[in-house]
């Protein structure tokens, strides 16, 4: 069973690895979606990832399904005060942007398709230049304090917009972001250690990382000159590592260490992340509920100095 960490200063406590949900409606039906969260809440999980735009991008998908298909899992187990529900504003196609009536809006939405009346924490999924900081915290902030959200995250934010919403907010005393979600992984470092590691750091923000396994490339399945009957194996996806030197140098490495540990190699690179300073929960989704002990398997497992080394050299 998971042991709860604290999620930065948002007063909430969660499970060390977060339940992806983009996954939900999409390459798992409504079924193979219920095992999964009841396979992951029966290991004490309790802290799950959406967003209002998954998976729209992808034929055959309807923004909002993710939203609404963890809404009726909610519903039909009756644990939502068990549960953190974290989910995103900005990339719906109805709701593009950050404008502030927008903003609510779409955070109505939400609350509608999860069947709640509030959300545990709310993320900018893609900042919107256009803009002022000043409208996109205030905004935010009023959400606070009507009790419809409970803390706050960015995403996809650069580190100077990132940088002067922060301080926006503790310079008017508004309701500030308490954490970060970029994308970061064995595979793709480069994006997080930097400015926003640095900024993190500075305002004791929690890190909770998305693409934690490389869209499924972390977990071994997706090798050069192999073919795999996937939606993910598609470039800029998981086959798109297979096909760099880091990616093979990358996947030597987890093999060997996971072999040593009798361990899945997803387990390997989840517990690699969760062992990086600033990171409290790694975000990974699974498809059925098989994939699931891999994945909450990263609890038990402590990478030694040596073998985050090993990890960190051959993913430099």
């Amino acid at each position: 069973m998971f042991d709860h960490k604290k999620l930065g200063g948002s007063g909430l406590s969660v499970a060390p690895l977060c339940l992806g949900g983009n996954v939900f409606g999409w390459t798992a039906d409504q079924e193979q979606s219920f095992a999964v969260l009841d396979a992951y809440a029966a290991a004490g999980g309790n802290f799950i990832d959406t967003a209002d735009a998954y998976m729209y991008h992808f034929p055959g998908n309807q923004a909002g399904q993710s939203e609404s298909l963890i809404g009726r899992w909610l519903s039909a187990r009756g644990n939502r005060g068990d549960v953190v529900i974290a989910t995103k504003v900005g990339d719906h196609p109805e709701r593009k942007g950050l404008k502030p009536t927008n903003v609510k809006a779409a955070a109505e939405d939400s609350l509608r398709r999860l069947g709640t009346d509030y959300i545990d924490l709310y993320y900018v999924h893609f900042d919107d230049e256009s803009v002022p900081v000043e409208d996109v915290v205030t905004t935010l902030d009023e959400l606070v304090r009507a009790g419809k959200v409970r803390a706050l995250g960015a995403s996809n934010v650069s580190p100077a917009r990132l940088d002067a919403m922060l301080r926006f907010a503790h310079r008017e005393g508004l309701a500030s972001f308490q954490v970060l979600q970029p994308q970061y992984n064995l595979v793709s470092r480069d994006t997080y250690e930097g400015e926003r590691r640095d900024i993190v750091e500075r305002e004791g923000l929690a890190c909770v990382p998305y693409f934690a396994l490389a869209s499924g490339f972390l977990t071994g399945k997706y090798r050069p000159g192999r073919t795999v009957n996937s939606v993910r194996d598609l470039p800029g996806l998981a086959g798109g590592y297979a096909d760099s030197e880091r990616g093979t140098t990358v996947l030597a490495a987890l093999e060997e260490i996971a072999s040593a540990h009798d361990a899945q190699m997803a387990t390997v690179a989840l517990a690699w992340l969760a062992q990086q300073p600033t990171v409290v929960a790694p975000i990974a989704s699974a498809r059925v509920m098989d994939q699931v002990p891999a994945l909450v398997a990263l609890e038990d497992l402590r990478l030694s100095d040596a073998e985050l080394r090993t990890l960190n050299a051959a993913s430099a």
